[in-house]
């Protein structure tokens, strides 16, 4: 069994669009740093030119309460990356586990069972996204459908718009963008909180502004500053913690939602009618 350990890396990306110059500088060290060496506030400030009070801002503004604590979790986790390139196979399998590893390091369970909460109280979801975070809020759609759950996920700009108009306090809109910048997601969850309905923020990158339009920012591993990241298809991260919410969502009423997955498989079933992919557990 895989022993997950909580890592500073995802946590650092997620917040890299906030820093400072300075403090990109010092996020870039500890992003690309593949050697062992002398961690210590006073080597490290020495090693990329900048201050000790920079260091401590930076892992202020990460989470920790100074530098020191910051290092212990950093080096906890620190691992001397190889030159070796091993074969195709366990290249992606390996950086497949090490986005898993990140996933755990970000996963908020206290967050989770709040958007889970909303899931149940409301009467309409809507999630959505484009490209392959597009995907992603179309694979929503089919997993929480089959379980009972009113939901419409939107890939189209037109649509997401129009959509918009029918929002109110009993919705839910989730917006999955792994960059956090696409126009139109960002479009329709500032019009849906401006309605009062529950907004959701799946993302890679951490930006302030989100505290004014949305109710939770769930974060997921970027796949930046991955080895061999390129090989990693851009939704999975998303629907890893989409995932989780689902196992988070079912087990909250296991029975219940059991019993309407097999309803929906016997109603299509007794029509004589071919179950669609998006119904049938792979």
């Amino acid at each position: 069994m895989y022993n997950y350990i909580k890592s500073i890396v995802p946590i650092v990306e997620s917040k890299y669009d906030s820093f400072t110059n300075v403090e990109k500088n010092i996020a870039d060290f500890f992003l690309s740093n593949q050697r062992e060496m002398d961690f210590s506030a006073q080597n490290v400030a020495k090693e990329i030119f900048v201050s000790e009070a920079s260091l401590s801002r930076f892992a202020k503004k990460c989470g920790f309460h100074g530098y020191r604590e910051f290092i212990y979790q950093y080096e906890k986790t620190f691992t001397q990356k190889s030159e070796v390139v091993a074969n195709s196979t366990r290249m992606v399998l390996n950086t497949y586990q090490e986005l898993l590893s990140r996933t755990y390091s970000l996963v908020d369970e206290t967050q989770i069972a709040r958007v889970v909460k909303y899931l149940f109280e409301t009467e309409r979801v809507v999630a959505c996204g484009k490209g392959s975070s597009g995907l992603a809020a179309s694979e929503m759609e089919s997993r929480f459908m089959r379980i009972g759950v009113d939901i419409d996920s939107l890939q189209d700009t037109d649509r997401m718009r129009m959509q918009s108009v029918f929002l109110n306090k009993r919705s839910l809109v989730c917006g999955l963008t792994l960059s956090g910048e696409t126009r139109e997601v960002l479009y329709l969850l500032k019009e849906a909180h401006k309605k009062g309905a529950k907004t959701v923020i799946i993302t890679a990158n951490d930006k302030n502004m989100y505290a004014d339009f949305c109710s939770e920012v769930v974060l997921v591993a970027s796949l930046n500053h991955l080895n061999h990241g390129n090989v990693i298809s851009p939704q999975f991260p998303l629907l890893v913690m989409l995932d989780i919410i689902y196992n988070y969502y079912v087990s909250h009423e296991k029975y219940g939602k059991a019993e309407l997955y097999d309803d929906t498989l016997r109603a299509l079933e007794s029509g004589n009618s071919r179950i669609p992919n998006y119904l049938q557990a792979d």
